[in-house]
């Protein structure tokens, strides 16, 4: 049976666990909230994006574009989202096994010839990925590019995945992260970022209008223009959704072990109080014995 002593250091050890846990909560949910800002300030500009192409998309005008050419796909790339940093619960288990279930899905629609290369965005994500032993499939890391990514470090990771399928080095570019809904709820989507695909453009993607435009320049050269600032704001979108649900996870991981904490702070105490009872009986007994004696 523990002394005293040795129960009002355990009480001390868990009260100074509860503290940091609480104070992890309160930075991870000031970090998610920052998150949440910022997709809401993106939402506009993605949205006008969007509006631009489902109007182009309504009228008569012919238009193209590299980006949305579909090939036979041989050689498939993969980025998978997760965090740099741990303490926050299941996050990153997973986003593995929905990735396990990607890569099965890519052979039976494919065929096991497919080469698969996944990029992993983040630490814990790319040591997870990194040892895997599949055939055909690559873990290939990207210098520079993380779950905390600047702006400017995001552009350049979004026009080398688009040079890469422009230079047919892949055939298909897919998306793989963790969707922000809520604090207590967020959920694994996979997305084809490249080529775009016909459906992007349907109407009700953005808010057409059913009144006549005059395009100048041509309809063409706007929809070239538009659609890598649509891959842009896409990609933004994912990062800063991977952000927020991350902080997200971690301020329930943090509550849960902030709850743990008072539960056996509580339990300890109880113990620990019954035991000085004891204590305080066992003195009195030995009190009152050696008065009668």
């Amino acid at each position: 049976m523990a002394t005293l002593r040795e129960l009002k250091g355990r009480i001390g050890s868990v009260r100074s666990s509860e503290k940091i846990t609480g104070a992890m909560k309160m930075i991870s949910s000031a970090k998610m909230h920052k998150a949440e800002q910022a997709l809401r300030q993106l939402q506009p500009f993605r949205g006008q994006i969007e509006t631009i192409i489902a109007n182009l998309a309504a009228s008569d005008a012919a238009f193209s574009s590299p980006l949305m050419e579909t090939r036979p796909v041989e050689r498939l790339t993969l980025v998978v989202w997760g965090s740099d940093d741990g303490l926050c619960g299941a996050y990153n288990v997973n986003i593995f096994k929905q990735m396990l279930q990607r890569l099965d899905f890519y052979r039976g629609l494919y065929g096991e010839g497919v080469a698969i290369t996944i990029i992993p965005v983040g630490c814990k994500i790319g040591k997870a990925a990194a040892k895997l032993r599949v055939p055909g499939v690559e873990v290939a890391p990207v210098d520079g590019i993380d779950s905390k990514s600047t702006d400017k470090a995001v552009t350049a990771f979004t026009n080398r995945l688009r040079d890469m399928f422009l230079d047919k080095s892949t055939d298909r570019v897919d998306t793989l992260y963790m969707e922000f809904q809520s604090v207590s709820r967020q959920r694994v989507k996979a997305t084809q970022l490249l080529p775009v695909t016909q459906e992007v453009f349907s109407v009700g993607s953005g808010e057409a209008t059913d009144r006549p435009y005059i395009f100048e320049p041509s309809a063409e050269v706007i929809f070239r223009r538009v659609l890598p600032m649509y891959l842009m704001a896409v990609m933004q979108d994912i990062f800063t959704e991977n952000r927020a649900s991350e902080q997200a996870a971690r301020v329930m991981a943090m509550q849960s072990a902030n709850d743990n904490a008072k539960k056996l702070l509580d339990q300890l105490q109880l113990e620990y109080n019954k035991l000085r009872q004891a204590a305080i009986t066992t003195e009195l007994l030995d009190i009152l014995g050696g008065q009668v004696r």
